[in-house]
């Protein structure tokens, strides 16, 4: 999805005043608690106390927000300024409007000792106390380490910029602890919490932080927004004929061959417009927020370009932790199926897969949003179940029609159904082949689990979009 920005500041290092203004629209930026100062550290305090903090509009939703001062002692945290921190959350609570923090700090002030620790416990428990009520967001724009470093871990989305890094210890004490001589960037810049998960967008820097920041609050302000029908004027329609896309024609027929299942979520989405969360952590499993006629949904797809769309550990927990985001916000889930299985091996049953998968099955469980999936070309074993499932409470599932269904593919299967035939035939590849379609043909087409309920319709690749939109809009209470 294109970086929606709309600030009249130019790209450099901002103030910390600058960046409130650049995330929030021209003009409407008050500031909160300007006058307060550390107690203890006689001159060298400072207005404000190392951070500044407001409230203002995003595309004219009300949004609270506050941004560390580097500049003064490192951005380090003491009590005025974890109080400062603290009121900005307490009142998002009350009005159930979205936080907004650029965080650069070098952690806990020294000067202060437990009272600064103290801040720092105080910001945790008013950001857990926020969790699943409104949406948080932290933007790492300078060196964040320690307290610095948990406290944005506990928000629903970090957005660090290319010059940003952040830890729990730094590279000095690591040196000296681990004896590693190791960069700031190399220790926890965003190439790391990009591969981590830790951060959900990567951008250039803190202009692109705030439209990426203004994206997110206007995606997740309009879930309930949008109009009770269908909006063509917001699709992308084919060029020809005006028809609409067919989104079967970026996917193989063949389950051996790869394609990007971003091409089939841009297919049905408005203006095939998205935005993908953690592309650069798990990524043969794209989580995103789009819109469908107006409304933003939440898209979980298996990506058949990475490991043939397995599932595995991290693609487990990122899954996890989507699916309960979505939920705790109120946006509705299409899940888009495409998948072999777990992925089998020492390394990830060493790595908890059967934990994490746990968790994804959990996941899905527990939610009560309106969750639609489309098997696209297959879906087998544990993760059948495990991707929205009609028995995890799927509201909706349909299937393409060339789509299979099953414990495993027909190949697998008969090579363990009918292994001694197999063993002692004289041509066993050409009885393989033979035994496998007949399996294929009994036991994973779709309308076999059509004919016992696990799916509701078999449905062509080109009516997706107005099935998908039938169906959420047949699950809307309000």
């Amino acid at each position: 999805m294109a970086v929606l920005a709309d600030t009249h500041l130019t790209p450099r290092h901002l103030t910390p005043r600058e960046r409130l203004e650049a995330l929030c629209d021209p003009g409407s930026v008050e500031l909160i608690r300007t006058e307060v100062t550390s107690l203890k550290l006689g001159d060298r305090a400072a207005a404000g106390d190392g951070v500044v903090g407001g409230a203002g509009l995003v595309g004219g939703r009300p949004v609270f927000c506050y941004a560390q001062d580097q500049s003064f002692l490192g951005g380090s945290l003491g009590a005025a300024h974890a109080d400062t921190i603290v009121r900005i959350l307490e009142l998002a609570g009350r009005s159930g409007a979205p936080v907004v923090g650029f965080v650069g700090s070098g952690g806990a002030r020294m000067q202060e000792g437990v009272a600064a620790l103290a801040g720092y416990g105080r910001i945790f428990r008013a950001t857990v106390a926020l969790t699943g009520k409104v949406p948080q967001i932290s933007i790492i724009s300078g060196l964040s380490a320690g307290g610095g470093a948990y406290s944005p871990a506990l928000t629903d989305f970090i957005i660090m910029t290319r010059s940003s890094s952040m830890f729990l210890t730094g590279p000095g004490v690591v040196r000296e602890a681990m004896g590693e001589d190791v960069s700031a960037d190399e220790l926890g810049g965003p190439r790391v919490h990009e591969r981590n998960g830790v951060a959900q967008f990567v951008v250039a820097d803190e202009l692109a932080a705030a439209g990426t920041a203004r994206d997110l609050i206007g995606l997740l302000a309009d879930r309930r927004a949008g109009a009770g029908e269908p909006t063509q004027t917001v699709y992308r329609e084919a060029a020809a004929g005006g028809m609409a896309i067919d989104p079967s024609a970026t996917v193989p027929a063949s389950p051996r061959q790869v394609y990007d299942v971003r091409d089939v979520i841009a297919s049905i989405v408005d203006a095939g417009e998205y935005l993908e969360v953690c592309s650069g952590w798990a990524r043969n499993l794209v989580t995103a927020f789009a819109r469908l006629d107006g409304r933003t949904v939440g898209i979980i797809a298996n990506q058949a370009r990475y490991l043939g769309g397995v599932l595995d550990s991290d693609s487990s927990a990122k899954g996890a932790r989507f699916v309960t985001q979505c939920n705790d916000f109120g946006i509705p889930m299409i899940v888009l199926v495409d998948t072999p299985g777990f992925m089998p091996g020492t390394r990830q049953e060493a790595s908890g897969v059967i934990r994490h998968g746990a968790t994804l099955v959990r996941a899905f469980a527990a939610a009560t949003v309106p969750r639609v999936t489309v098997i696209l070309r297959k879906s087998f074993g544990g993760a059948y179940i495990t991707m929205n499932s009609k028995e995890l409470g799927a509201d909706y599932v349909f299937a393409w029609p060339q789509s299979e269904l099953g414990v495993m593919g027909a190949k697998p299967a008969v090579g363990i159904i009918h292994r001694r035939a197999l063993a002692g035939a004289d041509d066993p590849e050409g009885l393989r082949e033979q035994l496998a379609a007949e399996y294929a043909r009994e036991h994973l087409a779709p309308s076999t689990a059509a004919a016992m309920g696990a799916i509701d319709e078999i449905i062509e690749p080109v009516d997706t979009r107005r099935r998908l939109s039938w169906a959420l809009r047949s699950l809307r209470t309000h």
